[in-house]
């Protein structure tokens, strides 16, 4: 009687513990199916960034997450500039060129690896590891390939270890992959439209989108903002003696000795024409002056080469006017108008001026930039 009792209670003691077992499953489940779902729903690159990162360390309440990212040509760390937000908007991304020399383990890694975080092994893999105990690694690929890394880190030694489960988390980092691949795709759709076919450049439509954000973040951050106007010197002749196919060779070496002067953070855009208009942000009209001598420089330097061989010279004028944060009343609209009206009015006046020369605004526009438009 007393064997039938207490097998009686171990098979209750057992239906408890398999119904805890359940309950935390199911609970297991909608926790990473709502994670899941918030990276689904993300709505451009850098909003699925946080959520890999910011929003996943909330979710799993770890002392440390850190998201490696390979981006071998640079690729989406330009997508992030091109929406206006730098890449150390994100401490917890880190874009490497080559993911296998991060740490010697995504040689072999293959699935989520989890266990006590050793160091110095693991310091590679955070950017803040104090008081780490454990860690999850979980590999993040796309078309078969290893583009990242999502990882965890926890202060308590039995949070992740080599018992445990990982299918939740490899299906976590799974859909991941298959987001930020959809991400960057649909980062680089939008710039398409806003790109121009000829040169690769941005466009004007892409310049009107980018002028008010950085008037913004200039007038928010006290930082000068200047702005280049380039125009091709007698590009009409170009034209009118070579056809319009070399003129179209003209202006893609143009722009592209253009970008070769400029920094990731500068917005290079084809105005229209042989017309380029560089946004220069924290950049001073001293500082513009010598970046707009070494574009002048590096497009006279030498001539430009046509498929048939023959070799046309060229040089440009380019206009400059500078934007402070101050006190000013007019709107980021007016002030945008003004700062490009300016510039232009400084190319006139450098084609008047005998053409292959730099001029900046005479007129002072310091104190136009309102702080009251971006508090």
């Amino acid at each position: 009687m007393r064997s039938l009792e207490q097998e009686n209670r171990m098979l209750r003691q057992r239906l408890l513990e398999l119904g805890r077992e359940a309950l935390h499953n199911e609970n297991t489940f909608k926790r990473f199916h709502q994670r899941e779902l918030e990276l689904l729903s993300a709505n451009s690159l850098p909003e699925l960034l946080n959520s890999m990162t910011d929003g996943l360390q909330d979710s799993f309440q770890v002392k440390a997450i850190q998201l490696i990212i390979e981006d071998q040509e640079h690729d989406i760390r330009r997508l992030l500039y091109n929406t206006g937000i730098p890449e150390d908007a994100f401490p917890l991304v880190r874009f490497v060129d080559q993911i296998d020399s991060v740490n010697r383990e995504y040689a072999t890694l293959r699935l989520p690896r989890l266990g006590p975080f050793l160091s110095p092994d693991h310091d590679s893999l955070f950017s803040s590891r104090s008081e780490l105990r454990s860690i999850a690694i979980l590999p993040i690929f796309c078309r078969n390939r290893l583009i990242g890394s999502l990882n965890l880190g926890s202060t308590d030694s039995k949070r992740f270890t080599r018992h445990h489960g990982s299918d939740f988390l490899h299906r976590l980092a799974a859909i991941g992959g298959v987001c930020l691949e959809n991400a960057v795709n649909r980062e680089r759709l939008i710039i398409s439209g806003l790109t121009d076919a000829l040169t690769g450049m941005h466009n004007r439509r892409y310049l009107d989108r980018r002028l008010k954000e950085e008037l913004a973040r200039a007038n928010r951050y006290r930082q000068p903002m200047s702005c280049l106007f380039i125009d091709a010197d007698h590009f009409k002749q170009v034209n009118d003696t070579h056809g319009h196919q070399a003129g179209d060779t003209v202006l893609r070496e143009l722009a592209s000795r253009i970008r070769s002067q400029l920094r990731a953070s500068d917005v290079a855009t084809r105005y229209g024409g042989e017309e380029f208009t560089l946004l220069l942000p924290q950049t001073s009209l001293d500082e513009a002056k010598l970046l707009a001598e070494r574009i002048r420089l590096e497009i006279s330097s030498h001539p430009i080469t046509l498929d048939s061989g023959e070799q046309i010279p060229l040089t440009v004028s380019i206009g400059i006017s500078e934007a402070l944060p101050t006190l000013g009343k007019a709107s980021l609209e007016q002030v945008g108008e003004h700062l490009l009206a300016t510039a232009d009015e400084a190319v006139y006046r450098a084609k008047n001026n005998g053409r292959n020369r730099v001029e900046h605004c005479r007129e002072d526009i310091r104190q136009q930039l309102p702080v009251d438009e971006v508090s």
